[in-house]
């Protein structure tokens, strides 16, 4: 299985047939390498909030691939409108792909999908444990340090993508409590330094962390696992 960190929160992940992408905010991205011409192919999007820096360019790109779309109920609606395929499921619910298992997590966070109309209600945030050739991989989205992460130890983590760069989301003192919590074998930092206002260090909170692997990526940096 290969992931391909794309900067900000996106992700590419490969294994087989399955070809996803997480968040994929590309356009306008000042950290991504990649646009989404670069990308064929693609099987799922998983999009974790309506904030225009998590659903980016899942509209594009799960029309030019005939992707199916994994997230909440309501932006599932937004997007079947736009004529997008998309599986919708909410907080708590676990389901069976052909791919593997899919389980949406709580995130604290907004979801607001800004239209040309204004704001428009995006459902509840999620992030995403992700089972597949039985490796798990957690995508916290973006989201505040939250007591629910205690529940993911048990889902004995591969590896656990998690924001640090504070403001909007957890700093890098809240990860690393967040770490303690999830038990993750791994750990990836993504949503630091494509703005100022969240600017962070991913190699301080490296330092800060005991006994878990910190795994850290330039964008379009590589990670097989």
């Amino acid at each position: 299985m290969k992931l391909k960190y794309l900067g900000h929160s996106a992700f590419y992940i490969e294994s087989g047939n399955f070809k996803c992408l997480i968040d994929p905010f590309l356009n306008g991205n000042p950290m991504a390498k990649s646009s989404p011409d670069d990308f064929t192919d693609i099987s799922h999007i998983f999009v974790t909030h309506g904030h225009g820096d998590h659903l980016g360019d899942t509209i594009e790109i799960a029309k030019k691939n005939d992707s199916t779309v994994i997230t909440n109920f309501e932006i599932a609606a937004f997007l079947g409108d736009s004529g997008v395929n998309a599986h919708p499921m909410h907080i708590g619910g676990r389901t069976k792909f052909d791919f593997g298992t899919v389980k949406m997590t709580p995130a604290l966070h907004g979801s607001g999908i800004q239209t040309s109309d204004g704001m428009i209600y995006g459902g509840n945030p999620c992030g995403f444990v992700i089972e597949i050739e039985g490796k798990k991989i957690y995508h916290a989205g973006d989201t505040g340090l939250t007591m629910d992460m205690k529940l993911l130890e048990i889902e004995n983590i591969d590896i656990a993508i998690l924001p640090i760069g504070g403001n909007f989301t957890m700093d890098i003192n809240d990860a690393v409590r967040a770490v303690e919590f999830i038990k993750p074998k791994k750990i990836i930092p993504i949503h630091y330094d494509t703005f100022p206002i969240i600017e962070a260090s991913p190699q301080e909170f490296k330092d800060k962390i005991q006994d878990v692997e910190v795994i850290i990526l330039e964008s379009n940096g590589e990670y097989s696992l």
